[in-house]
């Protein structure tokens, strides 16, 4: 294993839903709207967690080849029916009501640290954000949340879902760069492996897990002088973004990617 060289860094690459974005308060919120407005009496909260689950697995069934790649908006909205008539509310929500659901996921906030962060580390690399969300949904998502990108990629460009190999080589391609000159931040949990056979090589630090990404709990290894996820935290709250970044960054493993489970953010 080659030792991790900062300087060949580009391209720093964002996951979108949890990391840059607090996707659950924003869900919620239109939803409590659209249910009121609808006389629907459903905790708003408890129902975008219950559609979150159902993310990961509609999209195994691209990944996996059990039915033709389609935008993330048609997953949003099958579950979306599905997960209404669980709940026996179907007839009372039209499809103006159900397109507002879908759209909510277009318009949802940033986190209160993003936006500077991601200006600062501007400066420096290219900024991209890089997603399973559709490329009209991060289009719409970026501008409403002012979220300064130098450019968008979503999986739609490869007619994939990450963590698909072809989502990060058609990034790298795009831009022109290696695989391994592209940096992958997300902000999870879940952590990440060594690369399998064929997997681009992007870089992958973690910043530090938000209400609305999710974070699921388990005991892991730990690099006796790496920093770990309060403190992470720590600095993240008193420096923002770019802070955490730079705490990260030195316990990077070259060739780390996102795990196979990854999909559940996008």
């Amino acid at each position: 294993m080659t030792a991790f060289d900062p300087t060949e860094i580009q391209v720093v690459s964002c996951d979108i839903f949890g990391t840059t974005v607090d996707w659950f308060t924003g869900v919620s919120e239109q939803a409590a709207d659209v249910f009121r407005t609808a006389g629907v009496d459903l905790d708003a909260e408890a129902f975008t967690n219950q559609w979150r689950d159902m993310y990961r697995p509609a999209m195994q069934c691209v990944r996996d080849g059990e039915r033709s790649w389609v935008y993330l908006d048609t997953l949003h909205r099958e579950s979306l029916d599905h997960l209404l008539g669980r709940h026996n509310v179907g007839a009372a929500l039209d499809e103006d009501a159900r397109a507002r659901l879908v759209r909510a996921w277009h318009l949802l906030p940033a986190w209160p640290d993003s936006i500077e962060g991601l200006a600062r580390l501007r400066k420096r690399y290219t900024m991209a954000a890089l997603s399973n969300g559709g490329f009209a949904l991060l289009t719409r998502l970026v501008k409403a949340a002012n979220l300064p990108f130098d450019c968008i990629l979503s999986a739609e460009q490869a007619r994939a879902y990450k963590p698909a190999p072809q989502v990060y080589r058609t990034a790298a391609g795009l831009l022109d760069v290696e695989p391994a000159q592209i940096l992958m931040v997300v902000a999870h949990s879940l952590g990440h492996r060594r690369r399998p056979p064929g997997r681009p090589a992007h870089r992958l630090p973690r910043t530090p897990s938000r209400k609305g990404s999710r974070p699921q709990s388990r005991p892991r290894r730990r690099h006796p002088q790496r920093p770990d996820r309060h403190q992470l935290h720590r600095t993240r709250r008193k420096t923002g973004l770019l802070k955490a970044f730079e705490t990260v960054r030195p316990f990077l493993e070259p060739a780390a990617v996102l795990r196979s489970n990854v999909g559940w953010y996008g």
